[in-house]
């Protein structure tokens, strides 16, 4: 939408058939988590033509992120760790700060970075709005393209 390119939905299930056929080439073009792409790319059965998140992935330095081309533009795929409602606070505090310290931890983060995988960092509340702005923007994606559920 951002771009006025029109394209054609193809309902994959999952990111394997999506692959399949973007290797044998029966899609032109396919927007994939990097961590299901990746080894498709370093082994040249595929080309990187942009990141869709805000910064460039380092393990491919030399592909743009398509922000650099058209501002603003961020899709983060992301994934978080959530707990039941009235979870007693000091729970929840050493929670996040025990994951934190896990995922600095330099084999965690090479482990990730291996995988395709940035971590993000935040406080419960900044994760709580992270997740509020996201629902907003992707809520706007789906009315301005009158996307129904089938």
């Amino acid at each position: 939408m951002t771009a006025g390119v029109e394209m054609a939905h193809i309902p994959y299930r999952g990111g394997a058939p999506m692959m399949t056929d973007l290797i044998g080439g029966q899609v032109q073009v396919a927007f994939d988590v990097l961590t299901g792409a990746l080894s498709h790319i370093k082994s040249g059965d595929i080309r990187a033509l942009a990141m869709a998140g805000a910064t460039r992935y380092e393990g491919l330095p030399d592909v743009p992120t398509i922000g650099e081309t058209m501002p603003l533009f961020v899709a983060n795929s992301w994934c978080g760790i959530g707990v039941p409602r009235g979870t007693p606070p000091e729970i929840i505090v050493r929670l996040n700060r025990e994951v934190d310290a896990g995922l600095k931890d330099p084999t965690v983060r090479a482990k990730l970075t291996a995988l395709a995988t940035t971590p993000m960092f935040f406080t419960p509340d900044e994760f709580g709005a992270y997740i509020g702005a996201e629902i907003e923007k992707w809520r706007k994606v789906v009315r301005a393209a009158n996307i129904k559920v089938q």
